[in-house]
């Protein structure tokens, strides 16, 4: 059975984030995700995984300027004390939080940047920061994402983002494989599932084409999740969609995994 880890920058946001946790937990949930923990003391996030038995199943490094348009430093050529700034505040939260899979966001080219100079200081930014991340047992993933979301986004495909693991041949990094992504730029997820099997070390679902419940839109998520089951994965699987009429009242699709709604 999939162990189902709840996205909590996406789903139960009808509360505030810290009371979100509580809310996961009496689904049933006994993960968490979500994109940025930073606006939030890492103390208190820490308090609500205990009070409500819940794992930091992962979070992902300080993205740059968000507001602004930025998603990731690690292959940003001019950023590179911010990425090693990064790196110290993600492995500080990652430390307080007992999270031992961080995601590490590749960046926009700047204008008139060489991508295979671009390339190069993603390899040598992700070695420098699997170094550090070693220390902790704490693996770093790239994530391939699709163009209709992310537009200029210079990962792409898992075949790309499994290139680069290779070329950078370092044991703690590995490749985030979200399902949602891999649909809508190559498809043929099941076979990808066996392909790639052991170099990816996390899994995300969500509907497509709209990004809604996974039991919403054209991809048998029954199917791939069985598909991980008989493969024999075993690590998390984050729920990182937005839910079209409130999170509890579209659980329904969970509960063959344990999860529902409270009654």
């Amino acid at each position: 059975m999939p162990k189902l880890a709840a996205n909590l920058s996406m789903m139960f946001t009808e509360r505030g984030f810290l009371d979100r946790f509580e809310a996961a937990a009496a689904c049933g949930f006994r993960g968490v995700e979500y994109l940025f923990p930073y606006d939030f003391d890492a103390a208190d996030i820490a308090r609500a995984l205990r009070e409500h038995k819940l794992e930091n199943a992962l979070f992902n490094f300080p993205p740059g300027d968000w507001d602004n348009g930025e998603r990731g430093l690690a292959g940003v050529p001019g950023r590179e004390a911010d990425f090693r700034a990064s790196v110290d505040l993600a492995l500080d939260y990652a430390g307080v939080l007992g999270c031992k899979t961080l995601h590490v966001m590749y960046g926009f080219a700047p204008q008139g940047a060489d991508p295979n100079d671009c390339e190069a200081l993603f390899i040598d930014n992700l070695r420098m920061a699997a170094k550090r991340a070693q220390a902790q047992s704490i693996t770093l993933l790239m994530e391939p994402l699709n163009s209709r979301d992310m537009p200029g986004y210079p990962l792409l495909s898992q075949r790309q983002a499994h290139d680069l693991v290779a070329k950078i041949g370092v044991s703690n990094v590995q490749v985030q494989f979200d399902f949602y992504h891999c649909q809508i730029m190559e498809g043929d997820v099941a076979m990808k599932i066996r392909e790639f099997l052991g170099g990816f070390g996390h899994v995300q679902i969500a509907g497509v084409p709209e990004r809604h419940e996974p039991n919403i839109g054209e991809v048998n998520y029954t199917y791939l999740l069985d598909v991980l089951d008989q493969v024999g994965y075993d690590a998390w699987v984050g729920c990182e969609y937005r839910p079209i009429a409130g999170t509890e009242a579209g659980l329904g699709w969970a509960e063959p995994y344990g999860i529902r709604a409270p009654s």
